[in-house]
């Protein structure tokens, strides 16, 4: 879709077609009241300044969507196959870094109590293993900050590669 078509769209229709960008609908709302935008430019803006309100609670509704990196995101929905392309690198990678992320993932979960968030495209199975490791050394604010940060880059990310 392009960004014509967006700003054209009816409210639902235009927050439906957005939607695999993040499980966040106050954020889907808000842009769409946002429209018509001028360009892709004013719209990723709009789009940023309306996610770096995002905390906690909307970190935690966003997650109910994603699947842990290293598990395969079931489904046939939009958001189910962007998960699946973006997590492409830990799916090839070798079995010794899949078992460390599995380990990894359970480990991250018990201490924070949610599944860890990373922007896995463009990031190897061995970067994402990585940065679980060493986000496991931040507080428990530090996380909330940092999954936000991340939060944040996939859902831009998305959002751009939908209205180009």
């Amino acid at each position: 879709m392009n960004l014509t078509t967006f700003n054209q769209l009816d409210a639902d229709a235009a927050q439906a077609a957005i939607a695999h960008c993040v499980a966040i609908s106050n954020w889907q709302q808000a842009l769409v009241a946002q429209r018509p935008f001028a360009s892709l430019t004013a719209l990723m803006q709009c789009a940023e300044q309306l996610a770096l309100s995002w905390q906690q609670p909307e970190l935690n509704q966003a997650l109910a969507a994603h699947p842990r990196i290293g598990e395969r995101a079931a489904g046939a929905d939009k958001e189910a196959a962007l998960s699946r392309r973006e997590q492409g690198a830990m799916q090839q990678a070798d079995s010794d870094v899949q078992q460390a992320m599995r380990a990894g993932n359970q480990a991250y979960e018990a201490r924070f109590g949610r599944v860890f968030l990373i922007r896995a495209k463009g990031r190897s199975g061995e970067q994402m293993l990585a940065e679980l490791q060493r986000r496991l050394e931040n507080s428990p604010e530090q996380e909330v900050q940092e999954a936000l940060g991340q939060l944040r880059e996939i859902t831009l990310l998305r959002l751009q590669e939908s209205l180009q």
